[in-house]
């Protein structure tokens, strides 16, 4: 029997309708920038596995660090203990943090990590004897699936059964460039009329929101507005960081820098689960006290996994490196060598990029193909080519090894859609 069938026996995958989507692909291996199905069929990742094997699939140099430390120290508890895995990493992720930041705390996955950003902005007031219990967050924003990240999210499509039991949050526009001055008298409402403990962004790019992009210094009035007015603000850097957008993390790009930032995708390169909220040392010092009642108490059982944290710190060494910032380089010159070739035809509403980040919306009448987020998924990966539409917007963030000979059959094979629909 196939891996396939056998997937259908016992397996509930993520974001799935299975009644819809009856059908999984099988993959038995990965390298680079490469998946392999159970039938031998090659895929070139063009969305790096959700934005995590940013320095490719089985990288040699990740995989060798993780087994050299596997025979050392796998696990152990981070409660009352430490090793240098998490030393090193906070040692050298500090070095290429904001320079505000000076404390990381450690979690599972992104999703945990928004969730200890937002704790930690509501206990920041709770512990100086404020109540603050209103968090403000962009419209059409995702931050994960826990029920803190689910209620800064603005996606009801994910959200919908469970929005009752939400945290309170106001939502506002992205700002676009020309509309920051409304955004700035509707945050002058907010926090005169609430009692608002944090906001909760993704700076630079909205990625579940067919990678929606917005201005940096606009964002930077937003950030500075509500630092004056004692609000924290917490930067969603899951999906944005390390590198994607042309800095290690978006929040270099803007002058305000955020209280609190998470992390999370591609801090590990793919290898392994791990999320990281890192903060200021105000932030710090607000739980730092003689009672034990301020301390802040969350805790994961795999937090600081060696494992984990190895694999960080060699992705961080990799990002660091003179061939990986060439390659981000190349990639971002080559998206916009395409985006100058496509951009005006006629099935194109819109582009945009930020990095290596790029986007296109088509326009195309998405009735007249039933799902048409289906129809072309199934039309790229036919063509060899791993994709994953939102809606009817496609985007692609390869990882930092892609080839050029790679990124041109990406390339061909969109515009092979743009004649095909």
């Amino acid at each position: 029997m196939s891996l396939k069938e056998r997937d259908k026996k016992h397996l509930w995958h993520p974001l799935t309708q299975h009644k819809l989507h009856p059908e999984t692909i099988a993959i038995t291996k990965a390298k680079g920038c490469e998946l392999i199905d159970e039938n031998g069929n090659k895929y070139i990742d063009a969305i790096a596995s959700w934005y995590t094997c940013m320095y490719g699939h089985c990288n040699d140099y990740i995989t060798d660090c993780v087994t050299a430390q596997m025979k050392t120290l796998d696990q152990v508890v981070f409660s009352g203990f430490t090793h240098e895995p998490a030393i090193k990493l906070s040692e050298e992720l500090i070095k290429i943090l904001p320079k505000n930041q000076n404390k990381i705390f450690f979690s599972d996955n992104g999703s945990t990590s928004v969730e200890v950003g937002i704790k930690m902005a509501l206990q920041f007031h709770f512990n100086q004897g404020k109540k603050k219990d209103t968090l403000i967050a962009f419209e059409d924003g995702f931050h994960g699936d826990t029920f803190g990240s689910m209620s800064v999210s603005g996606l009801s499509v994910y959200n919908g059964p469970f929005e009752d039991f939400f945290l309170k949050v106001k939502r506002i526009p992205t700002p676009n460039g020309s509309n920051h001055n409304d955004i700035l008298e509707l945050l002058k409402t907010i926090v005169k009329t609430e009692n608002v403990a944090g906001f909760v962004y993704e700076p630079l790019v909205q990625g579940a929101a067919a990678m929606k992009m917005h201005d940096a210094n606009a964002l930077n009035e937003i950030l500075r507005f509500l630092s004056t007015h004692g609000v924290i603000t917490i930067a969603d850097e899951v999906m944005t960081g390390f590198g994607k957008t042309g800095t290690f993390f978006a929040s270099d790009q803007i002058h305000t820098k955020p209280n609190i930032m998470c992390l999370s995708k591609a801090l590990t390169a793919g290898l392994a689960p791990m999320g990281i909220t890192t903060c200021s040392q105000a932030i710090y010092d607000a739980f730092y006290s003689d009672d034990i009642s301020k301390g802040f108490f969350h805790g994961h059982t795999y937090s600081a996994n060696p494992l984990a944290c190895t694999a960080a710190l060699a992705g961080i060494e990799l990002l660091q490196s003179e061939e990986i910032q060439n390659n981000i380089n190349r990639i971002t010159a080559s998206h916009k060598r395409f985006n100058k070739r496509i951009k005006d035809h006629p099935k194109i509403k819109a582009t945009r990029q930020t990095g290596i980040i790029y986007a296109l919306d088509l326009n195309i009448e998405m009735e007249r193909y039933g799902n048409l987020r289906d129809e072309l998924f199934k039309f790229f990966m036919e063509r060899g080519v791993f994709l994953r539409p939102l809606g009817n917007t496609i985007y692609i963030q390869a990882p930092y090894v892609i080839t050029d000979e790679q990124l041109q059959k990406v390339y061909k094979t969109i515009e092979e859609v743009l004649e095909a629909f």
